[in-house]
Order: structure tokens, then C-alpha cells, then sequence
């Protein structure tokens, strides 16, 4: 029930003060969690697989690749008529910015043990911030709205189409030259149990209003 609420876009007009600070606080720290595992080197999730491949490919920095490749899923979404919302624009411009600044601030941790310990820690965040800034219901991700869309359009299962896409990406960054490892499978065994936790409880809901009292005009 939170997962379908949270995909419902509601208009920014409604409590705007809670849920922009929500959407800014989750992206941020998606962003930074993006960074944690990055420093652990132990491998990445399908996206971030590419982004890294692209990244050495190209010698330009993880965020902007990060928006470059946002923006570029995006131009999938007119055939689909998927409408973005603010929090999509947020999504392409804040978690580039802040897994750069994350990763000029964060060092790599030495040891086997201490890059465990980060890529648990960037995992768990990972979840808390996704369910952050889609629990704030101000529109999907470029990535998620694309498979929501695509689903919409086609009647095919959400999950086929979210494996096949993952797939395809998780190939093409590891042939680029992207960090595949024991990372990978953890973040693909925990993200959605983790996501599907912190969601509830950070997803906004507008309250009903007592049946005698009636709206404001």
C-alpha cells in the first residue's frame, strides 16, 4: 500500500515546506550514499556500474555523468507521456552535486573490514534516502519513472521490465569498465526488503479532514 501511495505525484502546493525539505534532505543523501559505495570498491548497483564505466571512459567527473545520463532518460519518457515534477529535475541536479562533494570529502577506508562496513552503511542509507524522496511524492526519478512509465504503456510486470532494464545496464557498465563484486549482489539481495521498510514511515500522506469541517476557500 506505501509503495503504490508513494508513486502517486501530488501537487508541491500541498505542504510544500515538509515534503521540498523531505525531497532535498533523500536526494542529497542518495547522493552521498552513492559516494560510500563508490569508496568501498566492492561493487556498485546496476546504474552505478555504468556511471563508473562512463566515468573512466570519458575522465569526466561520477556526478556529471550521473545528470548527463539522467537527462538523457528523460527524452524516453516523451514517447512514453510521462510528465516529470520538480522532484525529477531535483533528482538529476542534487545527487550529481552531492556524490561529487561526498566523494572529495570521503576517503578511501584501508582494510577489508572498514570497506565492508562503508558499503553496509551506503546501503542502508541508499534505502532510507529512496524512500525519502519518493516518500515526499513530488515525481519519480528519471530511471524509475522510465520503467514505471514504459509498464504503464506496455502492461508488462513492473519487475520483468526493471530486471531487464537492470540487466542490460549492469552489462554494458561492466563491459565499460564498471565495479561489479560482492557489492553488487548485496545492494540487489537488501535494496528493495531495505526500501520497502523505511518507506511507510516516510511516505507523505495528506490528512482527511473531519467530516464537519469543510475546506477552505
Amino acid at each position: 500500500m506505501a509503495t503504490m501511495t508513494a508513486l502517486h505525484q501530488v501537487s508541491v502546493r500541498i505542504s510544500p515546506t515538509r515534503r521540498l525539505s523531505q525531497l532535498v534532505a533523500g536526494l542529497w543523501l542518495y547522493g552521498a550514499s552513492m559516494a560510500m559505495q563508490i569508496r568501498a570498491t566492492l561493487g556498485l548497483d546496476p546504474w552505478d556500474v555504468l556511471h563508473e564505466g562512463l566515468t573512466r571512459r570519458t575522465g569526466l567527473s561520477f556526478g556529471l555523468i550521473t545528470a548527463i545520463t539522467g537527462v538523457l532518460v528523460l527524452l524516453a519518457w516523451i514517447p512514453l507521456k510521462q510528465k516529470p515534477g520538480i522532484g525529477t529535475i531535483a533528482n538529476v541536479v542534487l545527487i550529481a552535486v552531492s556524490v561529487d562533494v561526498t566523494l572529495a570529502i570521503l576517503p578511501a577506508p584501508q582494510g577489508l573490514v572498514p570497506r565492508i562496513v562503508l558499503l553496509t552503511l551506503g546501503i542502508v542509507l541508499n534505502a532510507v534516502a529512496f524512500a525519502a524522496y519518493v516518500g515526499s511524492r513530488l515525481g519519480p526519478g528519471p530511471r524509475d519513472g522510465m520503467v514505471t512509465g514504459f509498464c504503464r504503456r506496455t502492461g508488462i510486470s513492473l519487475r520483468l521490465v526493471r530486471t531487464v532494464v537492470e540487466l542490460l545496464v549492469l552489462g554494458t557498465g561492466w563491459l565499460l569498465g564498471g565495479t561489479v563484486g560482492i557489492g553488487t549482489i548485496l545492494y540487489a539481495i537488501g535494496i528493495g526488503p531495505l526500501s520497502q521498510l523505511f518507506l511507510p514511515a516516510l511516505t507523505w500522506r495528506e490528512r482527511s479532514r473531519p467530516a464537519c469541517e469543510s475546506p477552505r476557500t
